[in-house]
């Protein structure tokens, strides 16, 4: 458990990444963690959706959760090749990723459409991973602030809970780049976040966590996950390494 009281969560997004044969790197992730670190934090791994039953029995019995990356807002109907938060749980996921900042820009989804998924997350028991962030361009107009706050105020549901509902502020323009924000601007943005959540939720916002994603690295996590109001990561391309998620994972030993 942090200072805050808040249990950090590293999350590996694997994307569209992955197949039988990548397993075996979450077997490595559930061996190579060691019981006094998931005593203090929580590991989730989403893999793409045709892995997800593998892996959750890869995990069964450890302390790994095992999460999707994307879901339809309704139950059930003709809404073909979509994937329901019903199916998810069904295979096994505790998590799914909702709004993440790819599925904005390449399948055009809107903030109202990032509520009624975490709402159908929230339907079938999945704790939904908010996504928000800003654009390279949004941020040299100064503009970061408001992007992600009203990303927030329309994304969230009403009456989320820290046990429903995960906040990750992934600033489009680090994203797979290398580039990373300072933590003086990451320690802004994930202070006004939490501000916003406290408006929205009232004193549930003081529970609920905000990851920090965005070219994190073994190198830099230590630093990353020191900033106040950073409760984690989530993790793309380095999650598809054992010994790197394993690295980053490590900042809180």
């Amino acid at each position: 458990m942090s200072k805050s009281g808040r249990r950090p969560l590293i999350a590996g997004n694997w994307k569209m990444n992955g197949l039988r044969s990548s397993v075996p790197v979450v077997e490595a992730i559930r061996d190579g963690l060691s019981p006094e670190l998931t005593s203090r934090i929580d590991v989730l791994v989403c893999p793409p959706s045709t892995l997800i039953s593998s892996c959750v029995a890869a995990v069964y019995g450890s302390a790994i959760a095992i999460g999707g990356q994307n879901l339809h807002a309704k139950a059930s109907g003709a809404f073909t090749g979509s994937i329901s938060a019903e199916m998810l749980a069904d295979l096994g996921a505790t998590y799914v990723i909702v709004g993440h900042s790819e599925r904005r820009a390449y399948h055009h989804e809107t903030d109202d459409g990032v509520h009624a998924k975490a709402l159908g997350a929230r339907r079938a028991g999945l704790c939904g991973i908010i996504c928000v962030g800003e654009t390279q361009e949004e941020r040299e107009e100064g503009r970061t602030l408001d992007i992600v706050r009203a990303q927030l105020a329309i994304g969230v549901p009403k009456g989320a809970k820290a046990s429903d509902t995960v906040i990750a502020y992934e600033p489009v323009w680090a994203i797979g780049t290398g580039l990373t924000p300072t933590p003086a601007d990451i320690a802004e943005v994930h202070a006004s976040l939490r501000e916003m959540l406290g408006q929205l939720i009232g004193a549930e916002a003081a529970k609920v966590r905000i990851l920090y994603g965005g070219s994190v690295k073994p190198g830099n996590a230590r630093e990353l996950m020191a900033v106040e109001n950073v409760d984690g990561a989530l993790v793309g391309g380095a999650s598809l390494v054992a010994s790197d998620f394993l690295g980053i994972a490590a900042a809180y030993a």
